[in-house]
């Protein structure tokens, strides 16, 4: 019976049918939601939240079942459904004003033990931990949905159904919500259905989107075709200007009258358009007939001389319909109103070894250009839609389409490799896009800039630059040659990829892949585990010199390593301490994202790596120091300077949710912290040993474990390599094969 549980979809609706009197509000519903996120759009008065309220019990259907993990839910009361696993955050959050945030937590905190837990979620929301006493009705709308959202997940429900979580609330707290959904998505520990107004948001928690129309599913779309097609939004939910008012619209693909395509190519481009809209008021199901007199009186003109940018959207969509999936292609992207010959150019090429090809603009200045994606489209992509992106402010707008065109990127599953040229404008919009694709997707950017300093742009992707010799503008004999290599060398790599064999990839499933931090002194610790392990793991050694980090957990991201050996977390001190091999405050972010199992300990937390000895900040002098070579001097830290880290280390432990073992070695942390060595400092490895034991909330899945060895013993790499084995062994490998 568990087995055949957890195989059942999480919420199955079919043939729901739910009246108010004599209107039939909801008319033979049906809808699965199987795992992850699922959003669900339409107008107001179309039957959303009604659905909420059946699926809740707060209604009873007439007709039609609802199932809960292959479980009959359809007539029990609301507090049985909620025991089962439903939970509920209701549009307009419906708090208790006498009660305070904390109150509202701990009293949902009862019902279902689980994951969420009220410390987790103040850890999520810092701002409710900081207005922990106070009442529900002295929180901001932002605040108060925050609450409404936390409250729910406090059950720990195997299905989460939010009505309107976004409504009335500001730009930046959107932003929150989404990116919280999206985690809820990728951790996989309940289905989450949400019911939303935001195209935006509901297009970016979601892969697909089911429309309601008049109490019924109308369709399922994918998320990507229906964030891009501004006029299917018009039709269907009444999203920006529109002429006509289509309720219910036939649920195959979307048909247009011959007769008025007919009428629209005859009229001059340059007339006055009359424009009728047949609901002057936004309609519901009980409305009556709208008289002619009121549908003539309520009626615009426009010239059609205007080229407004969602028309420019809608005739670039006509002569290149955007194709969201299908056959891997090859993207080619770039400021098409500046370098369109350039990038055209390229494009040829590329298609030239019988590769199909994407051109894709992500120009500011709003200007129309022949592409298979325009900037429009790329636009619609930003949190604020494309207002965000085209304003008077050339660096906001440049800020805005990167962050615009990476989430276009990121719901592409067809990328095969990706290519683009420009100077330091058009690098800085294209790579933030590029740095979220997987590892291996080739990508390649030919530039003005490629021949200084581009850690900016590649981060920790593996990001190919071309130094473009002249700048890219315009096509002369040095131009073709350097596009023409980059654009050819892309085509190789991409075909090459294509043509790995299937035996290569099955050969690379059965050896998982884990991934493990090193620095000159814990080498030989990294060195005996590699051993031992390589012939069970591929195993990817990473230098911890702060890009190291970076790559590594690039791949957790991916999805391309089973398990990680973090035994060298030192570029934490040079992030705190002011260091030359810095992490980013994301350290550790992919493991609490991914749950990939994790081994962890604090190989040289001893020290601050700077370069050469005049270059170290003039507050640290007469510090201990080490000179490690003429560029690298290392300083040895605190035990004040421990305990922060430890504390620093052990709250992002606390966040990760997945298997998680952390190892202490009592008798030092680097090659350099031993009896005898320079930095042998007990009382300050002791410092950070008892900061992380006093940080880290222990559990059953949660470990912090002290070993009597030094990290280079043999004693200790037995230690670590007898933690990850039974954590390997007894999960599935999360490695998948990149896009």
């Amino acid at each position: 019976m568990n087995d055949i549980r957890r195989t059942a979809p999480a919420l199955e609706v079919r043939g729901l049918d739910v009246y108010y009197g004599h209107s039939h509000a909801l008319q033979g519903v049906d809808l699965r939601l199987d795992s992850g996120v699922f959003s669900l759009v339409g107008r107001n008065g179309m039957g959303k939240t009604t659905l909420c309220k059946a699926i809740m019990g707060l209604l009873r259907a007439s007709g039609g079942t609802v199932r809960l993990r292959g479980e009959d839910i359809t007539r029990l009361n609301p507090a049985r459904i909620a025991r089962l696993g439903v939970g509920y955050v209701p549009q307009g959050r419906r708090l208790w004003r006498s009660l305070s945030v904390d109150e509202h937590l701990r009293l949902a905190g009862g019902m279902r033990r689980g994951a969420w837990t009220v410390e987790r979620v103040y850890e999520t929301f810092p701002r409710l931990a900081e207005r922990r006493s106070n009442g529900g009705a002295q929180l901001s709308g932002g605040e108060q949905q925050m609450l409404a959202i936390s409250r729910a997940l406090l059950t720990n429900p195997q299905l989460l159904i939010m009505d309107e979580p976004t409504e009335g609330l500001a730009p930046v707290i959107v932003a929150q919500v989404e990116e919280m959904l999206i985690r809820l998505g990728q951790d996989g520990d309940m289905a989450v259905l949400v019911i939303e107004q935001n195209i935006g948001v509901a297009t970016a928690i979601s892969r697909q989107v089911a429309i309601m129309v008049n109490g019924r599913i109308n369709r399922i779309i994918d998320s990507a075709r229906l964030a891009a097609d501004r006029e299917l939004q018009q039709r269907l939910l009444g999203v920006g200007q529109h002429a006509g008012d289509d309720t219910d619209v036939p649920s195959g693909e979307d048909q247009e009258a011959p007769a008025a395509r007919a009428v629209a190519r005859a009229m001059p481009s340059a007339a006055p358009v009359r424009v009728y809209v047949s609901n002057p008021a936004l309609p519901t199901r009980w409305s009556q007939p709208v008289p002619v007199e009121l549908i003539e009186a309520k009626a615009r003109t426009v010239s059609t001389g205007v080229n407004r940018l969602g028309e420019a959207t809608r005739q670039s969509r006509e002569r290149a319909p955007m194709v969201a999936s299908g056959p891997p292609a090859v993207i080619v992207v770039g400021t098409l109103d500046t370098k369109g010959d350039e990038l055209r150019f390229i494009r040829d090429i590329v298609a030239g070894h019988g590769l199909r090809t994407r051109l894709v603009d992500v120009s500011t200045s709003g200007r129309h250009t022949s592409c298979d994606v325009s900037a429009q489209e790329v636009a619609l992509n930003h949190a604020r839609g494309g207002s965000a992106v085209f304003g008077s402010d050339r660096g906001a707008s440049v800020t805005a389409m990167a962050e615009a065109f990476a989430r276009w990127l990121r719901r592409q599953d067809n990328v095969a490799g990706i290519i683009s040229a420009g100077g330091s404008g058009g690098t800085s919009l294209v790579a933030p896009g590029m740095r979220e694709l997987p590892i291996g997707v080739p990508k390649l950017i030919i530039s003005s800039v490629a021949s200084g300093d581009v850690g900016a742009y590649v981060g920790s992707a593996d990001i190919a630059m071309m130094y473009s010799v002249t700048d890219v503008q315009g096509l002369n004999s040095i131009s073709r040659a350097v596009l023409g290599n980059g654009a050819n060398a892309l085509a190789g790599m991409v075909k090459a990829r294509q043509q790995q064999t299937s035996v290569d990839d099955r050969a690379r499933q059965q050896r998982p892949a884990i991934g493990i931090t090193m620095f000159g002194v814990t080498t030989p610790a990294v060195q005996k585990i590699t051993a031992e392990l390589g012939r069970e793991y591929e195993c990817l050694v990473f230098h911890a010199t702060g890009v190291g980090g970076r790559s590594m957990e690039k791949l957790v991201d991916s999805g391309m390593l089973a398990g990680i050996i973090d035994l060298t977390t030192t570029e934490v001190c040079d992030l705190l301490m002011g260091g030359v091999f810095p992490a980013t405050e994301d350290r550790f972010g992919a493991i609490i994202r991914s749950r990939v199992p994790y081994v962890g300990s604090v190989g040289a937390l001893d020290m601050v790596n700077f370069a050469a000895p005049e270059t170290i900040p003039e507050r640290y002098r007469g510090r201990k120091f080490h000179v490690h070579n003429p560029q690298v001097t290392l300083m040895r830290t605190t035990a004040e300077e421990n305990a922060q880290i430890g504390r620093w280390i052990g709250e992002r432990l606390n966040r990760m949710d997945g298997p998680v073992r952390f190892f202490l070695p009592e008798k030092g942390v680097s090659a350099l912290d031993a009896q005898g060595q320079p930095f042998f400092d007990r009382e300050a490895d002791e410092a950070l040993f008892r900061s992380l034991e006093q940080t880290v909330r222990q559990t059953s899945n949660r470990r912090l474990i002290r070993v009597p060895h030094h990290i280079n013993d043999v004693e200790f790499v037995a230690t670590i390599i007898g933690a990850v084995r039974p954590m390997l062994g007894r999960l599935p490998a999360r490695r998948r094969q990149a896009r």
